[in-house]
């Protein structure tokens, strides 16, 4: 969740580490550092307004940007901030407002409206730089992996094309026509196996195979157009390889991506069938993937990703193991919501919050639903 959130909200900006074991919001005031498992406040710093603020794994990097609020918060300026010394380590200053920031254990990518940068972490060298349509939202993908580390920009200010940037290798990778409509939301999985799209229709949402090029899976979000707020892929495991959708409609969606060869017999009754089983280049029946309805109020962004995924159950040849998904949710208006979502081993799905933190008090409440 970028830093395009409205200021009559306290929460400006929100994001999970790349192994969603913390997160960090940034509001009004300054920004916070909590678990993720949970919920507890770890660091806190007060001194004016942040749009971006992004974490390096568990370690004490942070990457931050100001919300312009005061000139020492410039939103042309990029810290690199250490929350060990409480010390600013480098500062990269920009022409114009930077709108996203990425980073792993080699690489920091500074996305501006028009234009990508492409630093060495370790010496904050610049490596490459390349122009990009126009941009004000800040949308974009990042796989940290190092194997399959790519960066997703939007390709085209018309439609919704894609470009695949290689960052380790500092080479496009590929440009991707994924929708008719200009795009929304990119997501790519942690191992850069695969990218998520939606455009601003929001009704259909596609994913590809970034080292083809080829869309492998379509998925009917809904019938009405809504507006898709954040995609995020869980963790790659033996499992299917899960996504997560948030929407203006208030409510999370849940796709399995699921493995075409093992859900032949299975594609029509069950939520690991919600995936295209003999073709994958067509949409698919909308009434196979997981709901968790008004998580959220209509039209409160919101920003969701799926932090575990535990197999249940010995699956048999003829039979998929259960799972169990834990899903995180940071919402604009101050709140982190946990919600667990099991899958029996006949594919029947049960969810429910189990427990809501206020972020700006820090207080946990165990709910139940």
């Amino acid at each position: 969740m970028s830093g395009q959130s409205s200021s009559t909200h306290p929460i400006l900006c929100a994001s999970f580490n790349q192994d969603f074991s913390c997160f960090v919001v940034g509001t009004m005031d300054g920004f916070r550092i909590f678990d993720s498992n949970s919920g507890k406040l770890l660091y806190e710093r007060a001194v004016g307004a942040f749009s971006i603020v992004e974490m390096l794994f568990s370690t004490s990097l942070l990457a931050i940007v100001g919300a312009g609020e005061q000139p020492s918060l410039s939103p042309r300026r990029l810290v690199l901030f250490n929350t060990v010394s409480g010390k600013a380590l480098r500062e990269l200053n920009f022409l114009t407002s930077i709108v996203a920031v990425r980073l792993n254990r080699e690489r920091l990518v500074v996305v501006l409206q028009d234009k990508a940068y492409i630093y060495d972490i370790d010496s904050v060298t610049i490596l490459d730089t390349f122009d990009t349509v126009p941009n004000p939202k800040g949308i974009c993908a990042f796989s940290p992996c190092l194997e399959g580390c790519f960066l997703a920009l939007p390709a085209s200010s018309t439609k919704g094309s894609v470009l695949v940037y290689n960052v380790m290798e500092l080479h496009p990778h590929c440009e991707i026509d994924a929708h008719r409509s200009t795009l929304a939301s990119l997501a790519l999985s942690p191992n850069g196996i695969y990218i998520a799209t939606a455009s601003e229709q929001g009704t259909i949402i596609r994913v590809h195979l970034v080292s083809e090029a080829t869309k492998h899976f379509s998925f009917r979000r809904g019938t009405y157009p809504s507006t898709i707020y954040s995609l995020s892929f869980g963790p790659s495991l033996e499992l299917p390889d899960i996504l997560t959708a948030s929407s203006s409609s208030g409510s999370i969606h849940v796709f399995s991506l699921g493995n075409p060869l093992s859900l032949r017999n299975r594609r029509s009754s069950s939520f690991l069938g919600a995936v295209l089983p003999d073709t994958v280049n067509e949409a698919i029946d909308p009434t196979h993937h997981v709901v968790l309805h008004n998580t959220n109020g209509a039209g409160v962004k919101s920003h969701a990703v799926i932090r575990k995924v535990e197999k249940v159950g010995t699956p048999s040849q003829s039979e998929l193991a259960g799972c169990r998904v834990t899903i995180s949710v940071i919402s604009v208006t101050g709140y982190f919501q946990e919600y667990s979502l099991s899958i029996s081993e006949q594919q029947e799905p049960q969810w429910r919050l189990e427990r809501e933190v206020n972020l700006l008090a820090a207080n946990i409440m165990v709910a139940t639903k």
